[in-house]
């Protein structure tokens, strides 16, 4: 299968670059994934397709302020560092830029040197593994010194940081939001509650996987980053319950559907309490085992994630949805609107 046959036009215009000001009030476009039949509703009317014994799945990853603006002690040049994963000990794996100006060996200085960062091995794409060195505690370094890091086709500056957070955030860890869960209120999840709706909380952070573009032609020769994930006992008895009583599993998002379909592969379809790291890749052909129901927004052409919901539905119903997105304006991406798959 071609990474072409997954690309569609977009005008720039349509890539949102802030958030709205209510979460619950971005547009949400509804897919019968059989038929193809599209609906234009408004988020906050979601609890109209959801019904009571169903049960919602967010990825309560937490993003970190992963984004750092460096000096190389050799030279003074500006280094610009993403934090991905934590590694051993201080060592982390990042994404640097520019790479080239960061060798083994190199010694960057972050603020007025409290952090400091010693490149000791090179990666793929502009990977890099820094290991640091600071006095204190390093989360507490990373809330003054970094920025949240968001996507390239974001321009403009954030004015409210807890705005590319999810109102349920807890698990830091994450260098990218679970966006889908943006549009979430703790109004309309207590709404949601009130109906009978289940809310259950696994964790996924979000890696390289995000920000690391499809480069072959084939899809199939594409590899995924692993990325860490964590669902409890406590949410899978719950979701086991909600199957067993004829309710249906919605996954808000796509790292939440990699989490539950990992999950369900390893084990032979069930939900178990499970931990470790996926590098699962969804395309379609893809025969899914665990969710019924998909929240999420719309992605990037070409994108793994856009793979990931025409294998959910169907590439033609997909990019048919799309097209009818950009004619009738919806916004794109992190900030933008949303779909609910079913």
């Amino acid at each position: 299968m071609k990474v072409e046959d997954f690309d569609y036009d977009l005008p720039e215009e349509l890539i949102a670059q802030v958030p709205l000001k209510d979460r619950a009030n971005s547009r949400l476009m509804v897919l019968d994934k059989k038929t193809g039949e599209l609906k234009h509703e408004v988020f906050a009317n979601i609890k109209n397709y959801l019904k009571r014994g169903d049960c919602l799945v967010l990825n309560n990853t937490k993003v970190l302020p992963a984004r750092l603006f460096g000096i190389k002690d050799e030279t003074g040049a500006h280094v610009e560092v993403l934090l991905l994963k934590q590694l051993e000990g201080d060592k982390w794996e990042t994404l640097v830029k520019p790479a080239k100006r960061v060798k083994e060996g190199t010694v960057l200085t972050f603020g007025s040197g409290q952090l400091t960062g010693t490149c000791v091995g090179t990666l793929d794409y502009g990977g890099r593994i820094i290991e640091f060195s600071y006095d204190g505690i390093f989360y507490e370094l990373l809330e003054t010194l970094g920025e949240m890091p968001l996507p390239p086709y974001i321009k403009e500056r954030l004015d409210e940081p807890d705005r590319y957070q999810t109102v349920y955030a807890k698990e830091r860890g994450s260098a990218a939001a679970p966006t889908a869960g943006l549009h979430f209120t703790e109004e309309l999840l207590a709404e949601l509650r009130d109906l009978g709706v289940h809310i259950a909380f696994i964790t996924l952070h979000v890696g390289l996987g995000t920000f690391r573009p499809v480069s072959v032609d084939t899809i199939e020769n594409h590899e995924m980053h692993a990325e860490f994930y964590e669902m409890t006992e406590e949410t899978a008895n719950l979701l086991n319950e909600v199957k067993e009583n004829g309710g249906r599993i919605i996954s808000v998002g796509t790292t939440s559907t990699r989490t539950l379909e990992t999950i369900a592969s390893k084990h032979h379809g069930k939900l178990v309490a499970d931990s470790g790291w996926t590098n699962i890749f969804i395309y379609p052909g893809y025969e899914f085992k665990a969710i019924d129901g998909l929240i999420t927004n719309f992605h990037l052409p070409k994108s793994t994630l856009i793979m990931l919901v025409s294998a959910f539905s169907s590439r033609e119903h997909i990019l048919h949805a799309y097209n009818e997105a950009v004619k009738e304006k919806y916004r794109f991406f992190s900030f933008g609107d949303a779909m609910f798959i079913s």
